[in-house]
């Protein structure tokens, strides 16, 4: 790829190139195409969704969890005509599109508006606010302003067990991992005992890959495996539990993100694939069962839970989520002194098209649940965000000045 000039000013800033940012600047191109050259986006990789296929690819997940009108182009039903001839691809009975046609039809999009030469190859370090505009610093040192931004930076930090912190002494690095650390296409795990903590839809990709791989899998959980088709309750894609959310305070908003999310579920296909390995003794259920400590001793870890059992392997890995907090969130640090905001919960309360209120800085994915509600780090939070956002550029009755 060659490396684009870094212009001095840009209208519009997007902070990451995943499948967040690539649905925002489809939505924004599709209204107003002549705002291309306005549009530049960062992100290390200089590719679109680089890390999402990795991820994908890493544990050999075959199809997506959403069903196909949840796509970044504006037609919820262009994904279904993309996929006219090649049907077998769309996973009946809810249409949930496999990994690799989801992957052309984004490819399909971004030579449709001419997005390959869209992504500058560079990390944003520091987003520093001028009043009303922004400068961002990148890692290669060089900087540009920006009048507006849109940070779409993706779900957070691992999320690690306290236990994880308290493991005294050395450790092999690659023997303790977190999900997004694990590659199965790297592995050949014949023979070797593996733990895998989490019950969500993650820990169970990565249990039968890696039963594929000749492990003998323990899978423990901390509560009883749920079964759900879709992450969240599908009545939150619309008026029926949302209209509700909306009239609760955000304390109360909160809470019920929280509880729509639960604690992690796996589709009835791979629950019902792993009980299926439990009968044949190749994967081990360990339910309402959690880890109190780890010890690596002798090439192996020792591991210690709640009941007193002991049991020993050669690998952990972590299927425990994302910690989201925007509190935390080094792009956010000098946006927090420059324009105080209320949190809660590390969620920032903003505006109603998702900005930093007072400013122009608009936020995408999990950190705009209070205003979208427990699907926003989903592709269908990605239309509602965009929806909103795109509203706010293109229409100069929204274009807010700061106060000085």
């Amino acid at each position: 790829m060659i490396e684009k000039t870094l212009p001095n000013k840009i209208d519009l800033a997007i902070v990451g190139a995943g499948p967040q940012a690539l649905t925002l600047i489809v939505h924004l191109l599709h209204k107003r195409p002549k705002f291309c050259d306005q549009v530049l986006v960062f992100d290390p990789s200089g590719t679109w969704l680089q890390q999402w296929r990795h991820q994908l690819a890493a544990q050999d997940i075959p199809h997506l969890r959403s069903p196909a009108v949840h796509h970044p182009a504006p037609n919820p039903y262009e994904l279904r005509k993309f996929a006219e001839k090649r049907p077998q691809e769309l996973v009946e009975p809810y249409a949930l599109p496999t990994t690799a046609l989801f992957a052309d039809f984004c490819q399909d999009l971004i030579l449709k508006y001419q997005l390959t030469s869209q992504v500058y190859p560079q990390q944003v370090r520091q987003i520093l606010p001028l009043r009303p505009h922004f400068r961002l610093f990148l890692a290669n040192r060089q900087s540009i302003i920006a009048r507006r931004v849109v940070l779409a930076t993706g779900s957070g930090k691992p999320n690690l067990p306290n236990w994880v912190r308290q493991i005294q002494g050395n450790y092999p690095e690659k023997r303790l991992l977190h999900s997004s650390q694990v590659d199965l296409r790297c592995l050949t795990l014949t023979g070797e005992r593996l733990l895998i903590i989490g019950g969500g839809l993650s820990s169970g990709h990565l249990a039968i890959g890696a039963v594929t791989r000749g492990a003998k899998v323990d899978l423990m959980t901390r509560h009883r495996l749920q079964a759900k088709l879709f992450d969240t309750d599908p009545g939150w894609l619309g008026p029926k539990y949302l209209k509700e959310f909306m009239a609760q305070e955000n304390l109360e908003r909160e809470k019920m993100i929280r509880l729509a999310r639960g604690g992690g579920s796996m589709t009835p296909e791979i629950l019902h694939r792993l009980r299926h390995l439990s009968l044949e003794s190749q994967v081990n259920l360990l339910e309402e069962c959690a880890v109190v400590e780890a010890v690596w001793q002798e090439n192996h870890w020792r591991v210690t839970c709640e009941s007193g059992e002991e049991y020993f392997y050669d690998w952990i890995w972590l299927a425990t989520g994302m910690q989201l907090n925007g509190e935390n969130h080094p792009l956010l640090l000098d946006m927090r002194k420059h324009y105080p905001t209320e949190w809660v919960r590390g969620l920032p309360i903003l505006d109603p098209y998702l900005r930093i209120p007072k400013s122009k800085l608009f936020i995408m994915g999990g950190l705009a649940a209070l205003q979208l509600g427990p699907t926003a780090r989903n592709l269908s939070g990605a239309i509602k965000a965009s929806q909103r956002i795109v509203e706010a550029l293109i229409k100069p009755s929204l274009d807010i000045v700061s106060a000085p």
